[in-house]
């Protein structure tokens, strides 16, 4: 048997698109002569379409898509992702479900178990889960069918399960009582940096325990804030790879299911990836995506001769174009002047368009008002802020103006603690760096750097100001950002209770610190812009916090 896997970047509500770009990948199997096409999960809607799925009308194109889809399959099979209705009285009135047709119409439907409520993943608000159990059989050999579900040991069993599920029991543990001969698995599973292996293991391990081949389709492409990085995976029975397909971009393979079942195709996998190349290639795919989906072309953003409005320049420029980008410089009398020389550098390496508006009179206009409220009063942070939120205005009016979108410079560490002006460099309509922490972003700048000098060297080694009164740098306030994000991931992505980190070896007057810093500025990220996620814990959707918490 001929399986084709389908790696497609879809858009969520977009059935005419997504429609044509199953309908085409389908046609091209035919003409490969493939028995078996495998689409993503909810490949005919996009994942994950949320709150979408209470509108009637967004399941009635869902059933309308699979019935155009259908009688294209003719001389081939395919499974496709669609939400389902569920015609029982009870439960939700919707399942998530793969479909496999054959024969011009739907021939089977597994609906999927376990219902992800952790993080980003939200399912069990939406879907009834599944407990019916079976396997299709096509051209002599029986297909069991699992929905992302392989995944479910990456989080603790209390988050994953749906309530009446059995612990410790899988889809598979049920579907082997069929005797399947090989596993489909379809998933829209997001990149997270943290768990580039974990993923990969869970599949080796599940191949291996059952002594099944196993063809797992990944969705690819970015939905505002998650990122999907593709990497679709044939695993053979022994557990040993056979094949990966590519990251960040669609990829279409054909694989012999014999050579499979056989062993006799092994790739050898990176074990030691590098991590920060593949950071950047998801925050190209976030920031392309973000805009082609919303129908936008140009950004700008505030180039302040920092690190990290640099790393997001060089990343926007490669994801839009050089020619689509416009930025701003905009130095006030504490600016140095290898800042603003650094910016220069760096827009004529890239070629882009950039303008040099003083911010000094208009700053100096919000003294002048604000004089005699003042009076008496030192400056204070209130001053810094003015300055931040005049850079912020103007940004906001060249995007105004120009129709360009405004891009967020700011990073992981920074928006943890609070570092950042609200309504000032907190502004934008997305986030490039804000799940990426200080220490990486440098080690981006590094990346961007292999081959030759794009972000000038000062910019790299200087140490890090917002250049809001004299002389400031960032460690005036804050500890060292290896020190920070040590501690921050200690604290956000592992999740450990202050006592834990402190029992580490860390000051604990600096630990209280920290985390009563991070607690405390929840209301600010709360008005954030959203926020490329390549992290398995990052602010946002996946991390609710309540504003009024009283944090122990």
């Amino acid at each position: 048997m001929k399986i084709a896997l389908a790696q497609l970047n879809y858009h969520i509500g977009n059935f005419e698109k997504n429609t044509s770009k199953i309908l085409n990948q389908i046609e091209k199997a035919k003409n490969d002569h493939v028995d078996l096409i495998v689409f993503s999960e909810l490949s005919v809607c996009g994942y994950p379409p949320q709150d979408l799925l209470e509108k009637k009308s967004f399941i009635e194109q869902c059933e309308i898509a699979v019935e155009e889809i259908a009688p294209h399959c003719t001389d081939i099979a395919v499974i496709i992702g669609s939400p389902t209705l569920n015609y029982h009285q009870k439960g939700k009135r919707l399942y998530n479900s793969a479909i496999f047709i054959a024969d011009g119409e739907v021939k089977f439907t597994q609906n999927k178990t376990l219902l992800p409520t952790y993080d980003i993943f939200d399912e069990y608000r939406y879907f009834e889960s599944n407990d019916k159990f079976n396997v299709v059989e096509y051209k002599g050999k029986k297909i069991a069918i699992t929905i992302c579900e392989d995944l479910w040991d990456l989080q603790p069993i209390e988050n994953t399960f749906a309530k009446n599920q059995l612990y410790n029991v899988t889809p598979m543990d049920k579907l082997i009582e069929y005797k399947p001969d090989f596993i489909i698995n379809i998933a829209a599973s997001p990149f997270s940096y943290t768990k580039i292996w974990g993923r990969k293991n869970v599949f080796i391990r599940n191949a291996k325990k059952y002594n099944l081949p196993l063809f797992s389709v990944n969705q690819v492409g970015a939905q505002t804030e998650l990122i999907f990085d593709g990497g679709s995976l044939v695993v053979n029975p022994d557990g040993t790879i056979a094949d990966e397909m590519k990251l960040f971009t669609e990829d279409y393979k054909i694989y012999n299911l014999d050579e499979i079942n056989k062993c006799t195709i092994k790739k050898t996998i990176d074990e030691d990836p590098d991590v920060i190349a593949k950071i950047h290639d998801a925050l190209v795919l976030g920031i392309r995506d973000y805009f082609k989906k919303m129908h936008f072309t140009n950004a700008t953003l505030g180039l302040s001769g920092g690190i990290d409005s640099a790393v997001s320049l060089v990343i926007a420029v490669s994801a839009l174009g050089a020619e689509n980008i416009r930025v701003l410089l905009l130095p006030s009398k504490y600016s140095s002047e290898h800042s603003i020389t650094d910016a220069e550098i760096l827009a004529k390496n890239l070629d882009i368009k950039y303008d040099i508006v003083n911010i000094q009179d208009v700053v100096d206009s919000f003294d002048e008002s604000l004089k005699t409220v003042f009076k008496g009063l030192q400056e204070d942070i209130t001053e810094e802020n003015i300055q931040a939120r005049a850079r912020g205005t103007i940004l906001m009016a060249l995007s105004n103006k120009f129709g360009h979108i405004l891009l967020n410079t700011s990073n992981k560490s920074e928006a943890a603690v609070g570092y950042g002006t609200l309504y000032g460099d907190m502004n934008g309509g997305l986030s490039v760096l804000g799940d990426v922490y200080k220490a990486d972003v440098y080690k981006l700048a590094r990346y961007i750097n292999r081959d030759s000098e794009i972000i000038p060297e000062n910019t790299i080694v200087k140490p890090p100001s917002a250049e809001l009164r004299p002389d400031q740098k960032d460690s005036d306030s804050l500890p060292d950002y290896d020190t920070l994000d040590k501690i921050l991931f200690a604290y956000i992505e592992l999740q450990k209770p202050l006592e834990d980190i402190i029992e580490e070896g860390w000051d604990k007057t600096l630990i209280e610190r920290i985390v009563k810093l991070v607690d405390s500025n929840e209301y600010k990220r709360y008005q954030a812009p959203p926020i490329l996620r390549i992290s398995s814990k990052a602010f946002g959707a996946g991390r609710r916090m309540p504003l009024v918490a009283k944090y122990s």
